[in-house]
């Protein structure tokens, strides 16, 4: 007898609380709240074609138009669903690190692009420079 008044307990428990739970209709008026559209539209694409053939008529050569509809298209247009915090920061740092990965390579880009300096040249002026020494200094000696 006991065993089955604690059955028909725990049932009834069960049983209030799916009956007093929260509805869908409570879920969409809280979702419309935070910026949910519901909107079923859908628009149809229809592809007409014109087809001319020639016809006989009088002894003369008539191209007559034949209008045909080919294929209808139906596209939905999908609603606006809110996305929580969660899927908003993550989006944003996939975001934050695409950015910083493009922004590593046109750095390397740059550098490997980059012209490096000629030292042939710095050679060359320091040669003349010292040739321009040696000769400035042995001219005032020798006067």
């Amino acid at each position: 007898m006991r065993k089955l008044s604690t059955f028909s307990l725990i049932l009834s428990l069960i049983l209030a609380i799916f009956a007093t739970g929260c509805s869908a209709n409570y879920h969409i008026r809280r979702a419309m709240k935070k910026g949910f559209s519901v909107g079923e539209s859908a628009d149809t694409i229809r592809i007409t074609t014109i087809d001319s053939f020639p016809v006989i008529r009088d002894n003369q050569i008539v191209y007559e138009r034949y209008y045909t509809t080919k294929d209808t298209i139906v596209q939905y247009k999908t609603s606006y669903v809110p996305k929580t915090r969660w899927q908003t920061r993550i989006e944003y740092r996939l975001k934050r690190d695409t950015i910083r990965q493009v922004q590593k390579v046109e750095v390397a880009k740059y550098k490997s692009q980059r012209e490096k300096p000629v030292f042939w040249v710095l050679i060359l002026g320091f040669v003349i420079g010292m040739g321009t020494m040696y000769l400035f200094r042995y001219s005032n000696t020798q006067r």
